[in-house]
């Protein structure tokens, strides 16, 4: 499976314009994989969204993800659904026979240990993080480093890297054999959403 070597993680705080103007700039930027996070918003609210995302990206033939509510991503038409590392083989299972063989399951993991599991669970993909130092993720313990994507380039599991993701080592994560990289923060708080994924994509591609 081939996907989209740049994962825009959804935030809507800490910018001044509506969620879906900052994807929709993304996009225009290139985006073609989008998990929609944001998980303190009520289901409804976050049903709405997940619909207005998937047409910003239907268009360009793109993926939205929706995180942790497989039920959700069924009832939208997601392309998938993203799970927490708590959410282990059960969880997985129970998304695959809500969504179907088709669908994309990601995984979030936080050790090398754990992409090998979420491999043989049955996952589509991961995330691992934090590979770098950032005040998002301040609850997993210190940076893993290039050295654990190196580590889990052996699996055949496509990993992105996430956690203090920036433009200049963005390629570096890739060189250590991440599929690609999930970025949070770079594109959902800058100034210009738009450039800020098009510099993503050109240094990853």
């Amino acid at each position: 499976m081939t996907l989209p070597p740049l994962l825009v993680v959804t935030d809507r705080h800490g910018a001044d314009r509506p969620l879906t103007e900052t994807v929709r700039a993304a996009v225009a930027g290139w985006a073609r994989f989008v998990w929609l996070r944001d998980r303190d918003l009520d289901r409804d609210t976050r049903r709405d969204l997940a619909h207005d995302l998937i047409a910003l990206l239907a268009p360009v033939g793109g993926r939205l993800i929706v995180g942790g509510d497989a039920e959700l991503a069924a009832e939208t038409g997601a392309q998938g659904v993203h799970l927490p590392g708590s959410a282990g083989i059960d969880g997985i299972r129970a998304a695959r026979k809500i969504l179907g063989a088709g669908a994309l399951i990601g995984f979030s993991a936080h050790s090398v240990a754990e992409i090998a599991e979420a491999e043989a669970m049955g996952a589509d993909y991961a995330t691992l993080s934090p590979i770098f130092p950032t005040a998002s993720k301040p609850g997993y313990g210190p940076a893993l480093g290039l050295a654990s994507l190196r580590a889990v380039a052996a699996h055949r599991l496509p990993v992105f890297a996430l956690g203090g993701i920036d433009g200049d080592n963005a390629p570096a994560c890739r060189e250590a054999g991440a599929a690609g990289v999930a970025v949070m923060g770079g594109v959902m708080r800058g100034a210009d959403p738009r450039a800020a994924t098009a510099r993503f994509v050109a240094a990853l591609t």
